[in-house]
């Protein structure tokens, strides 16, 4: 059987982001069957400009990322909390791939089945960040994994000094939403044959 495409992306830029590690942590402790590649160009993707959000005028940086979600089977969102919802840098980057103004690209996220995780070394972080992303997405038409949550709470006791995840409960977690993710991919990708 063949590996379902994951497109993985980290809310967070800096280098020792423990959203990120996540993500390296969920490549490495998937249940089997997914490609996981974790995207590394938020940092280049520009503030959404609508005059520029056509197929010709786009920048590369948004059509490469536009490109890779629309090629991908599902997404994985790893994401910090910034004053109580999502970083500004991921939901710009949403922002230019959630529309077709043109109508002929069509929507990159619309049914995407995508799965929500974050980790913060406070006791409550992300958890606003992911219910905001959860609303984002219901824009979007995407196809959220509701269950389990996976909100890492006092991560900097869950990792060790070389960012990798010990905690053996926040793995199981990451493995159940990895595999709820899974089950989505599969349908999707079942329906679409059908429909072919």
């Amino acid at each position: 059987m063949s590996e379902f495409k994951i497109l993985a992306i980290s809310g967070s830029l800096r280098a020792d982001s423990h959203n990120t590690a996540l993500l390296r942590a969920a490549r490495k402790h998937q249940p089997g069957g997914l490609d996981i590649e974790i995207y590394d160009g938020l940092r280049e993707i520009p503030p959404y400009d609508q005059d520029l959000d056509n197929p010709q005028d786009r920048p590369a940086a948004v059509a490469d990322l536009r490109r890779r979600i629309a090629a991908a089977d599902g997404l994985l969102i790893a994401t910090p909390e910034f004053n109580y919802s999502v970083p500004g840098t991921l939901k710009n980057a949403i922002d230019w791939v959630s529309t077709d103004w043109t109508k002929q690209e069509g929507l990159p996220l619309h049914r995407k089945p995508i799965a929500i995780l974050g980790a913060a070394p406070t006791n409550f972080g992300t958890v606003r960040a992911q219910l905001a992303l959860r609303q984002v997405f219901v824009w979007t038409d995407s196809d959220v994994v509701v269950k389990p949550e996976v909100q890492v709470f006092r991560s900097h006791e869950r990792f060790d000094e070389q960012g990798n995840l010990t905690d053996e409960t926040t793995i199981n977690l990451v493995r159940g939403l990895l595999g709820a993710l899974k089950t989505k991919v599969a349908a999707a990708t079942a329906t679409a044959s059908a429909a072919r």
